[in-house]
């Protein structure tokens, strides 16, 4: 069993910055692949930025050059760094993990059999 919960979410005016971390517990193993994703009102859930445990990633080209994802594997945690902020950045991020063969296909959208936390809510004001 795999766990996986979010923190960091919150209010900041554009241009701002925040970071997301998310914790990883289980038996996340070396086949997995962990991400973030977001879900926008009105919008389906997007992947934003994935990691493979061997590394290879995938990034989407809406965040590319804004948002980095990163790991500290010793202690479990996934973190997601985004800058320059947007109000179309406004949404229900949420990091999940699954086994996965491909990080081009997972990283879009995981899977059905994912596992995945209860979401942080981000808000960018004008």
């Amino acid at each position: 069993q795999v766990q996986v919960a979010e923190s960091g979410g919150g209010s900041v005016q554009a241009g701002g910055s925040l970071t997301l971390s998310c914790s990883l517990s289980g038996a996340v193993h070396m086949t997995y692949c962990t991400g973030w994703f977001r879900q926008r009102p009105g919008q389906e859930r997007e992947g934003l930025a994935a990691i493979r445990f061997g590394g290879s990633t995938y990034t989407a080209d809406s965040v590319k050059g804004r948002f980095t994802l990163s790991k500290d594997h010793s202690r479990g945690m996934m973190y997601l760094q985004m800058n320059r902020l947007e109000p179309e950045d406004t949404g229900t991020y949420y990091c999940a993990a699954d086994r996965c063969t491909l990080i081009e296909k997972w990283g879009p959208s995981a899977g059905v059999s994912a596992y995945w936390g209860q979401g942080t809510q981000v808000t960018v004001a004008t």
